[in-house]
Formats: structure tokens, sequence, C-alpha cells
């Protein structure tokens, strides 16, 4: 009865665990100010939303080996941007920290909005 018990309470635990699938959460748009509108802010706004953007268009699947491309070429795409200064790639956690050239810092989320990264109204290319 004992074993019975505990194994009981060990499935019931487990079923109650949550998956821990970032992408969905993350590249979800909804409840967000329009990307397109936030471009409009300004040239490296623009370029934000354009690395956003690239990042999701870039996504390949969760093993690491895909994660590591993604954000391998969504750094090398933020590079090319005139205003950016640094790009650090979290593999991990789907996302980049960008440092402009002005100072400002910035997180780069997926935006999965069907837009080509090219196509971001503002955006400014070497």
């Amino acid at each position: 009865m004992r074993l019975f018990l505990t194994a009981l309470v060990a499935t019931v635990a487990l079923a109650g665990c949550r998956r821990y699938e970032q992408w969905p959460a993350l590249a979800d748009q909804d409840g967000l100010m329009n990307a397109d509108q936030y471009a409009g802010y300004g040239a490296e706004q623009a370029q934000k939303i354009a690395m956003g953007r690239k990042l999701a268009e870039l996504y390949q699947g969760d093993s690491w080996e895909a994660r590591a491309k993604q954000v391998e070429q969504a750094v090398a795409y933020a590079k090319s941007l005139p205003d950016v200064a640094d790009v650090k790639a979290d593999t991990t956690g789907y996302w980049l920290t960008v440092k402009f050239k002005s100072g400002w810092r910035a997180a780069v989320l997926p935006i999965k909005d069907g837009v080509a990264a090219d196509a971001t109204p503002g955006l400014t290319k070497k």
C-alpha cells in the first residue's frame, strides 16, 4: 500500500509539471505594439525590429545545434546593421542583447509576424 501511494504521488507530481517550450511564447506577438509602428520611432528601433524578425525567420527547431546555427546567423545579420556596436547571444533563451553606437542597450526577441526583416519600414543598411 505504501509503495502504491508513493507511485501515485510521483505520477501526480510529474503530470503537473509544465513543458518548457520557450519558442511559442517568445515569438507570439499578441497583445504587443505593432512591430511596424515601433520601427517608426527611429532608425535604431527599426533595426531592432529587423533583428527580431530575422531571428524568427532563422528558427529551425529546438535542438542545440539548430539554436546555435540560428543565433550565429542572427548575430551576423545584426552586425551588418549600421548602428550596432556589439551583439551578445543567448542560445538557451532565443534572444540577443544588442548595444547600439548611441549607447542604447536592447534585448531582441524573435518577432514572428510574417514580415521579412529587410522589409521593415525605416530600416537603413550599411
